[in-house]
């Protein structure tokens, strides 16, 4: 019973005016920091986002294949993975996984992201 409440609530919240709209703004928003704040720190980084659904991808372009992507800095992601783990913030554990944006990932949260994944940023130059 509480999965299909839930499941129900989820499939009436999704069907609201704008919200796809607004969930798309938000990842827009979040990826748009990300890399505002790799590029202000110096470090070769790019991300990409559909709706809710986003990659980081530490090389200087999107990747569009498989080569481009196995050429991408996997041990940087690692490094950030952590640095981000360890401020509280939980990101896919692995290069190769997607994140998502939700609907509770409000102004405040996608902005302490960016904050916090700046002085990530920051870190990964001090340890090279």
């Amino acid at each position: 019973p509480v999965a299909v409440a839930a499941g129900m609530t989820t499939l009436k919240i999704i069907q609201r005016s704008g919200f796809y709209e607004s969930l798309t703004t938000q990842t827009r928003k979040l990826i748009d920091g990300l890399s505002k704040a790799a590029s202000e720190a110096g470090v070769s980084f790019c991300a990409d986002a559909v709706g809710g659904m986003f990659g980081l991808y530490f090389t200087g372009q999107l990747p569009t294949n498989y080569a481009q992507m196995m050429a991408c800095d996997k041990e940087r992601f690692n490094k950030f993975f952590h640095l981000m783990l360890d401020a509280g913030v939980y990101l896919a554990p692995s290069a190769f996984e997607a994140g998502f944006v939700s609907a509770m990932h409000g102004d405040a949260v996608i902005d302490e992201t960016v904050a916090t994944a700046k002085q990530a940023f920051a870190k990964l130059i001090e340890k090279i």
